[in-house]
């Protein structure tokens, strides 16, 4: 299976990364194709809405963007890793996900899908927002949900490697189909 992770967070030790260094450590040891793009680091202009890829071509910003463009049409699973900033995702992601726009037409195909959240609040109404659009996302593209870790109450750098959540997304990688 060829996996693409797609990453969100600033911090390169931040908690929603070791989510997903646990689950490609996983999906790798099970023989799995994994990729990653850690969009933080990466230059991936917003979408400005001008529709000149039609949603389906080329995009005017010829920028980081391309890698994920290259992986995600044959991908058979992607993984969005982030932390929640100030109620949402990542800008950082979010800006990748926008240019999904550019190659709606390629990646309206069966997929499976994971979600990987972390947050320093406790209360699950707060993550509701995230996961609601992770669903609808996934609602209107036709991929199927293949597990969601959302992680509560970690806020510093480390935090999530005192819970069982990194076991869980290696676990999730060893044994996705």
């Amino acid at each position: 299976m060829k996996i693409l992770v797609l990453t969100g967070s600033p911090r390169k030790n931040g908690n929603s990364n070791t989510l997903a260094d646990n689950f490609i450590k996983g999906a790798e040891e099970a023989g799995h194709e994994v990729v990653r793009f850690d969009s933080a680091f990466k230059n991936v202009h917003p979408c400005i809405a001008c529709n000149s890829c039609g949603m389906n071509g080329p995009c005017v910003f010829k920028d980081d963007f391309e890698f994920v463009r290259q992986h995600i049409v044959d991908a058979d699973m992607v993984v969005f890793a982030t932390p929640m900033y100030y109620f949402g995702i990542s800008a950082q992601l979010k800006a990748v996900i926008d240019r999904f726009y550019a190659i709606n037409g390629q990646i309206h195909r069966p997929k499976k899908a994971a979600l990987f959240m972390t947050y320093a609040d406790t209360g699950a109404a707060e993550a509701a927002p995230i996961k609601s659009h992770y669903e609808v996302l996934l609602n209107y593209l036709g991929w199927e949900d293949a597990g969601q870790i959302i992680v509560p109450g970690v806020w510093s750098a480390g935090a999530v490697d005192r819970t069982d959540y990194p076991k869980q997304a290696y676990e999730l990688g060893k044994n996705i189909k």
